[in-house]
């Protein structure tokens, strides 16, 4: 007997595990709800597992209100009442958001950094707010906060009470943005209790049918909840829902039958003649999706790459891939072949950095000693050794990992196996993600960064007793470990005068690739240090020879005229025996 119905033990871990309730079963999109309490430890197993446990109870509960909802007609307008309640809701959930975020030490940023991005939100609601416009962003947080537990409210896609909810969501975003500024004051301001639900019930709805079935707005809407309930981060999932909006506004809102290629046509004609980020764009901003692409193409404005234009149609045409199976009257796919080729080699996108730019990044304040863990960019006594915007370049650098992937580290991902220490790139727990199947792989500690003290930093991580190897760098809102650290990295070349439109993090990856190819590491072993063939390289050669290999070719690596012997060194002798143990 565990002591608990749900908890159970699978090697030496303890595990919570549920059956999916008989009055969902056919509807929720799991098997099972099973999740690793990462723990050995009986007694702290008890104590997770009840918790866990109401977490998951929440979410049935969750999935029985959703399908009420779904059946349910969509309400045509929403009451005042209604309205303010959305609007107290958002407001709540902004300080509650705020209070977090500090009680965080700002998620990774400094706390100008943090004001300055609340400054920033500030201002795009105000400039909404007073010309009663909505905006893409703001129409898709009221599409999002009309799902929430206490709001629960399905409104008409054409409904004209869309204005009215992003106007309550924007007059929330000013009064919390003073409450916040307070705050940073020094002043203490309260956040309120949540909201509960409006007691009055929803009017009357009057139904929207009636053109041959549930019209797209309707069934993209059940196609977005259940890919958040599986696949999708929040950002993933908001980018989907804001493409097939446009969709929507172009193509109108018809049932499945009703739409054919032409439909996919007209709309990436205006992907055409659309602009980049023409939502914030002064000439266009204010205007409708075809009014804003009919007069940037007037006024001569260049449009969107041929690789942002291919992700809005890809979006686009992943919901038919998906109505395909789960609609008998679903057309074939009308964004088939729709996509194009673009003239850029993929590898023109991101520039490596330079030699020159390396030494820059490696010698700034960051690595050379700066002022105040905040004040990075100012130079001083303080090296961050410990910290993970000090490690991450440089596993960058030796690795050509994504910043994701090296964010996501668990302690016990640096390992040893056959005499050879290496990063084990893995999804593993449930936190992490990797972009592709094949990115699943091991990369060989190369054996500069354990002379320039990682393992320190690692046996440290262990013993005190942290699951991540840089606990401090949070996860963003949208459910990516690299969004914030990106924001920041960008600030850092800004600050030592490396910036470009061509170099970013990702820049990392390619310096890896041009420095395997100089340093003669053999091509297929680059490619699978890199995620681009990982499985065929071991099917070949076995786990135990295949990880030598790759140990072999990385000790190739070097980056010639790059010295970064000031920042070291460390005893590695010393470091291997501490991450051993």
């Amino acid at each position: 007997m565990t002591g608990h119905p749900r908890l159970y033990r699978r090697g030496t871990k303890y595990y919570h595990r549920a059956a999916i309730p008989v009055d969902i079963a056919d509807t929720y999109p799991k098997s099972e709800e099973t999740s690793s309490l990462k723990t050995s430890d009986y007694k702290e197993a008890l104590k997770l597992v009840r918790v866990e446990a109401a977490r998951v109870d929440g979410l049935f509960a969750a999935h029985r209100q959703r399908l009420a909802l779904e059946q349910q007609p969509p309400l045509q307008e929403l009451t005042d009442e209604q309205i303010k309640h959305i609007e107290e809701v958002y407001y709540w959930h902004l300080l509650d958001e705020d209070e977090d975020v500090r009680l965080e030490q700002f998620e990774g940023r400094s706390f100008e950094e943090y004001s300055e991005d609340g400054d920033h939100f500030e201002d795009v609601a105000r400039h909404g707010y007073a010309r009663g416009e909505a905006g893409v962003f703001f129409r898709g947080e009221a599409e999002e906060v009309l799902s929430w537990e206490n709001v629960n409210l399905r409104l008409a896609a054409n409904s004209p009470s869309w204005p009215k909810a992003v106007r309550a969501l924007q007059k929330a975003v000013i009064r919390a943005s003073k409450a916040k500024r307070s705050r940073s004051e020094g002043e203490p301001v309260d956040t309120p209790p949540m909201p509960e639900a409006a007691t009055s019930g929803p009017q009357q709805a009057r139904p929207i049918h009636g053109r041959g079935g549930p019209t797209l707005s309707e069934i993209s809407a059940e196609w977005l909840a259940e890919k958040t309930q599986t696949d999708w981060v929040p950002k993933t999932a908001n980018e989907h829902r804001v493409w097939m909006k446009h969709f929507i506004a172009i193509a109108g809102d018809k049932a499945l039958p009703d739409y054919n290629k032409a439909d996919a046509r007209a709309f990436k004609q205006l992907l055409l003649r659309l602009p980049a980020n023409w939502g914030k764009l002064p000439p266009i901003r204010e205007l409708s999706l075809k009014a804003a692409a009919d007069k940037a193409h007037e006024l001569g404005m260049p449009p969107m790459s041929a690789a942002n234009r291919n992700k809005a149609l890809t979006r686009v045409g992943s919901f038919w891939t998906w109505a395909d199976k789960h609609y008998d009257d679903c057309p074939n796919n009308p964004f088939k072949g729709m996509t194009d080729k673009s003239r850029s080699l993929a590898k023109e996108e991101r520039h490596p950095f330079s030699t020159e730019e390396l030494r820059k990044i490696f010698s700034a304040p960051m690595y050379a000693g700066c002022l105040t863990a905040r004040r990075w960019s100012e130079p001083g006594p303080l090296i961050q050794r410990d910290a993970g915007r000090y490690w991450v370049p440089l596993i960058g650098l030796f690795t050509g990992a994504r910043a994701g992937e090296i964010i996501q580290l668990y302690t016990t991902d640096v390992r040893e196996e056959h005499g050879v220490l290496f990063f084990d790139i893995n999804k593993l727990e449930e936190d992490k993600r990797i972009k592709t199947p094949n990115a699943k792989r091991w990369i060989p500690v190369h054996p500069t960064l354990v002379d320039l003290g990682l393992m320190k930093h690692v046996a440290q991580r262990r013993h005190e007793g942290q699951l991540r190897l840089f606990p401090e760098m949070k996860m963003g809102s949208d459910g990516y470990y690299s969004s914030p650290f990106s924001k920041h990295f960008s600030r850092f070349l800004k600050s030592i005068k490396v910036k470009s439109a061509k170099n970013a993090f990702h820049s990392f990856r390619h310096n890896f690739e041009d420095a395997c190819r100089n340093s003669d590491v053999e091509a297929e072993v680059r490619d699978t240090m890199q995620g681009h063939g990982a499985s065929g390289m071991a099917g070949r050669y076995g786990w135990g020879y295949f990880l030598a290999k790759l140990d072999r070719e990385m000790k190739k690596l070097r980056y010639d005229g790059l010295d970064l012997s000031h920042l070291g060194p460390a005893d590695a002798a010393t470091d291997n025996q501490q991450a051993a143990e």
